[in-house]
């Protein structure tokens, strides 16, 4: 009853989910913000990394998140979807702008990048500062299932209808009603956790479509068990003739880039595969991070993935 407090050991830098537990019933805490993930809303805390403030807002010249609603034919369901328009997009009507399709994680949904991703904060200051090429960042819901069918994982049937709206309703909803450039060398696809095993699936396979794919801290690769689709991966197997043909994906790919946290259990994975596929003669771009699973090493992922494309 009454007032109470609690203290933490000391946390590491970057965004901290917590709930508070009142008669067994987990909560968020009513006098803080909320935030969706891990399947749930929950409360959270960010805890500012010294030295590091590229996403933190600055006197910079701002462009908008957009929430759009659109008609998906594969779900036959109303859907929601985040746009960034980086700054100067309403004063031209002559300019349009390179797009990188960005994708959340498992028990997420659109809002992780743009409200814990930062996305607009980040592209803000990159473009300000020169280091970014001025380009519109899509964030779709990824969470796409058929009735009857569990949402996500990594499957061949969730990647197939993933892959399915992204192409038949996300991307003609954002080439018919914003000022975009279209084409393979216009398109980038990334994502974190699940979104980087979408990313790798949709953006290897359809090198026609996209020709910059980033892949951050995905389970697809292993060092994860719980993953449907996850065991025994064979790179051949979803993406083929990537380690037979290394040479067609290298002409058609601009930039192929991978991270992970260096506290991440899928580290180990990620890294033999990074150097698999540089054997096989595949130009693939790896960092990596401190950090486990989370949003910090995200953030810093999309930050140096933002300043490799579209150049």
């Amino acid at each position: 009853r009454g007032i109470w407090s609690v203290t933490t050991d000391p946390q590491d830098p970057g965004f901290h989910y917590y709930s508070l537990i009142i008669n067994g019933v987990r909560v968020s805490d009513p006098a803080s913000e909320s935030f969706y993930g891990t399947g749930r809303m929950s409360s959270a805390i960010d805890i500012p990394e010294k030295g590091v403030d590229f996403y933190e807002i600055k006197n910079v010249p701002h462009g908008e998140i957009r929430n759009r609603i659109y008609f998906s034919k594969t779900t036959g369901t109303w859907r929601n979807l985040n746009i960034y328009t980086p700054p100067g997009y309403d004063q031209s009507s002559s300019v349009s702008y390179p797009v990188l399709y960005i994708q959340h994680g498992g028990g997420e949904d659109e809002r992780g990048w743009a409200v814990q991703g930062k996305t607009g904060i980040i592209m803000d200051n990159l473009i300000a500062e020169g280091k970014a090429v001025p380009m519109l960042v899509v964030i779709p819901n990824g969470n796409v299932s058929s009735p009857g069918m569990s949402v996500g994982g990594y499957n061949d049937e969730a990647m197939a209808l993933f892959r399915k709206e992204l192409f038949e309703n996300v991307i003609p909803f954002i080439e018919g009603n914003y000022r975009v450039k279209t084409g393979a060398a216009n398109r980038a696809i990334s994502g974190l956790s699940m979104g980087g095993g979408q990313a790798f699936y949709t953006g290897l396979r359809n090198t026609d479509m996209f020709s910059h794919v980033g892949v951050f801290s995905t389970g697809l690769f292993g060092g994860i068990s719980r993953q449907p689709g996850a065991a025994d991966f064979n790179p051949e197997t979803v993406i083929p003739g990537i380690l037979t043909k290394a040479e067609s994906f290298n002409s058609k790919l601009k930039v192929f880039y991978i991270s992970v946290g260096e506290q991440d259990p899928r580290i180990e994975a990620t890294k033999k595969l990074v150097e698999t596929f540089k054997a096989k003669g595949l130009n693939v771009i790896f960092a990596s991070f401190p950090g486990g699973h989370e949003w910090q090493v995200w953030r810093k992922s999309l930050h140096d993935f933002a300043q490799r494309i579209f150049k």
